[in-house]
């Protein structure tokens, strides 16, 4: 029985650039020193297990979609594409011990598909690039789970650095990732997440609701991508809430590029700024906010945050908030109490740093 090899791989908090990059436009998440540790070993009958949170699943390595619909159909999927893409898949044993919630907007499920793609080809030796395996992941999760997910989260989780953020184009092709230096701690502040402990599932609708909307508008302005999108096109929109997702889009494109320039110069004013601006877009333009994730926001700013925002696809998940650490206690507290009031279960508070992209540990 060959030896088993083991992958480290991130979550990943965006910064901003939310839904930009299934329009063609621009994002720049982190990866965060929470994560996946996938464990792989070598079968060649035609077999993969896998195991994760005390949860045995197998199949075969010819499945195709609609074969696998619980849990590990996230892992069938990247089986088959994996085979769809020219890997041979002979079979494997997959262990999955994980420190990032499920469904918190982390990317959860794209660290768990990227790096069973990952282990699958370090132990076929196929020796693909990170850009297709991003392509397998995202397959994985398109056409075999039915999440239409964007390429983001998958390169956030390939490609990201330590002590940076990933400036990704998805309007160049390939997808281009530039890495921006994220020095808030040298500085003397923190990245709090707040975990609402609402449930985020891309496949629900509203997501898919979403990218149905802009391809629409897209299509009646005649773009190629709506994150082309200038403001004479906005404009001539006559349907209110056409005209209010396309803003989003527009108005968030010019805060990826502030936000990146705020990065550089080491404004953590302008910065928070940008992310507080990015939250208020996508509560009342974008409407991908939830009431959960707009009371940690506000715990956050009344608490003396420099910006906050959701973060992720929206419909739950997280929040954002840049802040110092001695104000992290007072945000757990103002957000735990505002949860207790409205009988919500209670949120988890935490820091996360930006870290190094998914990697075979020694």
């Amino acid at each position: 029985m060959d030896d088993v090899r083991r992958w480290q791989v991130p979550g990943r908090v965006n910064l901003i650039g939310e839904h930009l990059d299934h329009n063609g436009g621009a994002a720049l998440p982190i990866a965060i020193d929470r994560s996946l540790l996938v464990k792989a070993r070598r079968r060649t009958d035609g077999t993969v297990n896998v195991w994760s949170r005390g949860e045995r699943a197998s199949f075969p390595v010819e499945t195709s979609p609609g074969d696998v619909s619980d849990w590990s159909a996230y892992a069938a999927g990247v089986v088959w594409a994996l085979r769809e893409a020219g890997v041979t898949v002979a079979g494997a044993d997959l262990v999955l011990e994980s420190t990032l919630p499920v469904g918190a907007g982390l990317s959860s499920s794209a660290a768990l598909t990227c790096g069973v793609a990952l282990a699958l080809d370090d132990l076929a030796g196929a020796g693909r690039p990170r850009e297709e395996l991003a392509r397998v992941a995202q397959r994985a999760e398109n056409d075999y789970v039915g999440v239409p997910t964007g390429l983001m989260d998958q390169y956030a989780v390939l490609f990201a650095q330590e002590g940076h953020a990933v400036h990704l184009d998805f309007g160049a092709d390939p997808p281009t990732a530039e890495a921006v230096p994220a020095d808030w701690a040298e500085d003397g502040l923190v990245l709090t997440v707040v975990d609402t402990g609402v449930h985020h599932e891309l496949a629900a609708g509203e997501y898919a609701e979403r990218r149905r909307e802009c391809d629409a508008i897209a299509s009646e302005l005649g773009l190629g991508a709506l994150a082309s999108i200038g403001l004479d096109g906005l404009l001539s929109l006559t349907d209110e809430t056409a005209k209010a997702r396309a803003r989003h889009i527009l108005t968030e494109s010019t805060r990826v590029r502030g936000a990146v320039t705020a990065l550089r110069r080491r404004d953590w004013a302008q910065f928070g700024a940008m992310l507080t601006s990015s939250h208020e877009s996508l509560r009342d333009d974008f409407a991908v906010s939830s009431e959960e994730l707009d009371v940690a926001v506000d715990a956050a700013l009344a608490g003396g945050a420099l910006g906050a925002r959701m973060t992720g696809g929206g419909f739950g998940g997280s929040a954002i908030a840049l802040m110092r650490p001695e104000q992290v206690d007072g945000l757990r507290a103002r957000v735990e109490a505002a949860f207790a009031d409205r009988s919500w279960a209670a949120p988890t508070v935490f820091t996360v740093r930006p870290s190094p992209a998914a990697a075979l540990l020694p």
